[in-house]
């Protein structure tokens, strides 16, 4: 397990699913945690389980299409805490499923607005206490979707890569300064987006056979933030069991 002992940290869309899953593995790794989600009831759950395990957790209810509310989350870390280390920009929304020509306006503008406004929003807030601290991390969530598209997801496929172009512009703008922003791509993970889980003709076409767990994400995610990574910077890392080569 990396060590992040006395670092402070967000993570967004902590109620559930792969932000709740790396809620914990970073309180396990030493970080006191700001938890953000919009479910306040899954994520008090969250903090009351970072608790229950030892580690340190303050939950601010965050709609992150809010640009003033990512204001007042990262807020929160130093106020609670101190300052500022490392950010996990996770919380996103499916969206609808349309053909482009048949896509709901509102359905595209929720979806942009939370899944790539959301995280530019976040890195706006998190960017400044990352520099008064002398730099840090920041990991965003894409998808494979981010990489490639699937049909009748036009809108979580344009934010998602949009989230692997603001995560390299932030590289090269903020590198310099000592922060570093990688991206992480998942593939089909067992979360509430993903409910009944993957189709056999999905999963027969995986290397890996199945799914991930959103730990093995989260794991991911903790290693990017960590000193191991020190040298990787404005990547995209695929978490996909293998998808992205057939």
């Amino acid at each position: 397990m990396e060590n992040l002992a006395g670092k402070v940290g967000i993570v967004t869309g902590a109620a559930s699913g792969i932000g709740r899953a790396a809620a914990l593995a970073f309180a396990r790794a030493g970080v006191a945690l700001i938890l953000a989600d919009r479910d306040e009831a899954g994520g008090a759950a969250t903090c009351a389980a970072v608790r229950d395990g030892g580690g340190r957790a303050v939950f601010v209810a965050t709609d992150v299409s809010d640009a003033e509310a990512c204001v007042r989350m990262a807020a929160a870390a130093t106020r609670h805490f101190g300052r500022l280390d490392l950010a996990l920009n996770n919380a996103a929304i499916q969206g609808p499923s349309a053909p482009i020509a048949e896509y709901p306006l509102d359905g595209w503008a929720t979806t942009l607005g939370i899944n790539l406004s959301g995280v530019f929003y976040c890195m706006r807030a998190e960017i400044p206490l990352l520099l008064a601290g002398g730099g840090g991390a920041i990991v965003n969530v894409a998808s494979i979707s981010g990489l490639i598209s699937f049909p009748n997801q036009s809108g979580y496929v344009a934010a998602k890569h949009g989230v692997v172009g603001l995560t390299k512009a932030a590289c090269n703008e903020y590198g310099p300064l000592g922060i570093r922003c990688n991206a992480i791509a998942p593939g089909a993970t067992e979360t509430p987006m993903l409910p009944g889980g993957i189709s056999r003709e999905f999963r027969d076409v995986l290397p890996a056979r199945r799914a991930a767990q959103p730990e093995e994400i989260a794991a991911a995610a903790v290693w990017l933030c960590s000193p191991a990574s020190s040298y990787v910077n404005g990547a995209c890392l695929p978490v996909d069991g293998g998808y992205l080569v057939q």
